[in-house]
């Protein structure tokens, strides 16, 4: 077996990118990310992916080059990340997450995280399915959904309360305004079917 190459503390930020998100308050990790910038976009750049570091929200995420992005010998290169389309309640869940974001930074001036109950969620939800729907299967369906949006790193339980669900910053990053409209409009189309 050849020898292998001198550890460097840039491979930790690598793994951890790979994994998902990176947030400032982890700050050992952060510190990391910011010394070796360069050298890990370079590194991601190699097999297709953007380094993403979003100083105003003190966040990093990889994101896979777009199809314009794919040329010049990149196009042969597989894709590391599976776009999977989100199903019509994980969609759904999104944008009213989204919108919760976006009234926690525009009227919640006292609270430094984005936190959503259940029940009051529950209460937006129901109107998007059919008035002879079951309350216990829709607040059911609405957990499941969260669940999927956590393996996603989207919103993150909170341990001391099981119905609550912080919305994470990643979210508004990987679900912008316009997104959100254009998510409005598809689910508008999908409930008129």
């Amino acid at each position: 077996m050849s020898e292998i190459p001198e550890f460097r503390e840039r491979g930790i930020v690598a793994v951890h990118l790979l994994q998902g998100v990176i947030y400032e308050e982890q700050e050992e990790i952060w510190s990391l990310l910011l010394s070796n910038e360069s050298d890990l976009s370079d590194y991601f750049c190699e097999i297709g992916l953007s380094l993403v570091i979003d100083r105003t929200e003190g966040m990093a995420y990889l994101r896979q080059f777009s199809d314009d992005e794919r040329t010049g010998g990149y196009e042969r290169l597989p894709r590391l990340f599976r776009k999977a389309p989100l199903t019509y309640k994980v969609t759904l869940l999104c944008m009213l997450l989204r919108e919760e974001y976006r009234k926690f930074e525009e009227e919640d001036l006292d609270n430094e995280r984005c936190v959503v109950e259940v029940d009051s969620l529950l209460e937006l939800w129901k109107p998007c399915f059919p008035a002879e729907s079951d309350e216990v299967t829709l607040r059911k369906q609405l957990i499941a959904s969260f669940k999927q949006l956590e393996n996603l790193k989207f919103v993150s339980g909170i341990k001391d309360e099981p119905d609550s669900w912080e919305v994470r910053k990643l979210l508004k990053a990987r679900i912008p305004i316009e997104e959100l409209e254009r998510l409005r409009d598809q689910l508008t189309a999908f409930e008129n079917e």
